[in-house]
């Protein structure tokens, strides 16, 4: 506060001609908020291994092969600046319940359903991932800064299936031809990356965002990447976008692999 009291204090004492550029520097140094609010839907891709190890009858499941269609959901972020530093936080929602699909892409207890088999089965996985960090504008430019940014990530999901197989199930054994199971993970990892903006028109007015980041902590390894199209209408942004989260786990886990990968329309405000 006693910094801007002083530049206004400065500016009313200095020509004319310097005002503007005290208006500047106070504008610089001026909090600023963004927030978005985003439409996505991802395919869901990976490996999960539900049931306990020691039983036998693991059920090995890709989510991209038993998910019927795409289903959407919301994600949304908030950003501060002040001068170069800064601040965000991202969170994307994932709902996808009761879904249902006659799928041979199943294993029971390391073995492949045979040929003349098929399992009904419904597939449920809820849960979310919440990137908070901090970022530095290393490039300070009006139409295409360049931030670099650490943090961390939570991923907290939780996956569920109920199957019933049928047909001519060979060697499938008897206690797996039917059941259900489910498994949660809740893992931390910091992130780092970079994100910014290239305006593409001399009027500001269309611009390519993008975002990646790489990880590791509780998870072997992580990544994100973002790119897209935008169209600034001086308060607000409309933003079309390819968003893609992926995550590798350590060898101990249920869950081995997951991504999310799919489109995104949504829209920032500033103020």
């Amino acid at each position: 506060m006693k910094a801007h009291t002083a530049c206004a204090v400065a500016a009313l004492c200095t020509a004319a001609v310097l005002v503007p550029m005290r208006a500047d520097a106070q504008d610089e140094q001026a909090l600023q908020f963004q927030g978005s609010l985003y439409l996505y839907v991802p395919s869901v891709g990976g490996r999960t291994i539900l049931g306990p190890r020691e039983s036998g009858v693991q059920i090995g499941i890709d989510p991209n092969k038993v998910l019927e269609h795409w289903n959407p959901t919301v994600m949304g972020t908030l950003e501060v600046h002040q001068g170069r530093w800064g601040g965000f936080t991202d969170l994307l929602y994932i709902d996808l319940r009761n879904t249902k699909a006659a799928s041979t892409d199943l294993t029971i207890g390391g073995v492949p359903l045979p040929a003349g088999a098929s399992a009904q089965t419904t597939y449920d996985l809820q849960g979310q991932a919440w990137t908070v960090g901090g970022t530095y504008r290393g490039i300070p430019d009006r139409d295409s800064p360049v931030d670099v940014l650490a943090g961390v990530r939570l991923l907290s999901v939780r996956q569920s299936l109920d199957w019933q197989t049928s047909g001519n199930l060979g060697s499938i054994p008897v206690q797996g031809r039917s059941g259900n199971q489910s498994v949660s993970l809740s893992n931390w990892d910091v992130v780092v990356g970079v994100k910014g903006r290239l305006t593409m028109v001399r009027e500001r007015t269309w611009f390519v965002p993008y975002y990646v980041d790489i990880g590791t902590g509780e998870s072997t390894f992580t990544w994100q990447l973002m790119l897209g199209f935008g169209w600034s209408f001086g308060w607000g942004e409309l933003i079309g976008a390819w968003r893609h989260l992926d995550y590798r786990m350590k060898s101990d886990r249920s869950i081995e692999s997951l991504s999310f990968s799919g489109p995104t329309l949504g829209a920032q405000w500033r103020w």
